[in-house]
């Protein structure tokens, strides 16, 4: 274990699945906690019951954060603005869960414009194919017709939701994903999904920050219920009563 700045990074012995208290993350960079391990289905479970999620490049050993704030959104409080309502109401795109994982993880592994979803490496893309082939890991698909053209992915534990990547491939498609996924887990009576860091676009569907206490408050409640139904099925249509 070595001292850095705000905190102590934690190299991870490849025989323990065990993570280090997350209080001990960096605070520079943000989130910072261990490095090394594996991606093995085990040592996953158990990071994404702590909160710690792995973010690296290619020519990175990996490295798993817990940064805080945290980047949530809470089912509940959500609101389809005007605009998007708009874009249901028309009916452009169809929605499924689960239907095209594989095609989701890919679209969201390309080079985009501002470089982010690079980090999807080869192994992170292969740990997140299996952990969906265990019913862990979940994608929401947006159709035109026969051809994709947005969704998202991500890991379900218990009632908790931890919300990975997306993708566009026309105006408005990940957006479409987003909101019904977000209606579906709220049906499901999920507390919160976890969104990681913030972003413009996330702040822009209704994510806030919570402190790194609160954010593990919720989660340590929200892991420990029930999982949500299997296989995953989209139930909620628009138009709503409750928008």
């Amino acid at each position: 274990m070595t001292k850095s700045t705000g905190g102590h990074l934690t190299l991870l012995n490849p025989e323990q699945i065990e993570f280090p208290p997350t209080q001990f993350a960096l605070k520079d960079p943000n989130g910072l906690l261990a490095v090394g391990g594996d991606l093995c289905v085990d040592r996953l479970l158990a990071a994404y019951r702590r909160g710690i999620f792995p973010w690296y490049s290619d020519d990175q050993p990996i490295l798993w954060w817990s940064p805080s704030p945290r980047c949530v959104l809470i089912p509940s409080e959500f609101r389809i603005g005007r605009s998007m309502r708009k874009v249901l109401r028309r009916g452009d795109f169809s929605v499924t869960f689960d239907q095209a994982f594989d095609r989701v993880i890919e679209a969201c592994r390309l080079p985009r414009g501002d470089n982010e979803g690079t980090w999807i490496t080869e192994e992170i893309s292969e740990a997140y194919r299996e952990m969906h082939r265990l019913g862990y890991a979940h994608s929401v698909e947006v159709w035109r017709g026969q051809e994709i053209v947005g969704g998202l992915y991500g890991v379900a534990l218990g009632r908790i939701f931890f919300g990975e990547s997306m993708f566009h491939r026309e105006t408005n498609a990940s957006k479409v994903a987003f909101v019904h996924l977000v209606r579906q887990l709220e049906l499901w009576n999920c507390p919160m999904i976890d969104c990681q860091v913030t972003n413009p676009h996330l702040q822009s569907l209704g994510a806030v920050e919570v402190s790194r206490e609160e954010f593990e408050r919720l989660l340590e409640k929200g892991v420990t219920q029930t999982p949500f139904p299997q296989p995953w099925k989209l139930t909620w249509t628009f138009p709503e009563s409750c928008v």
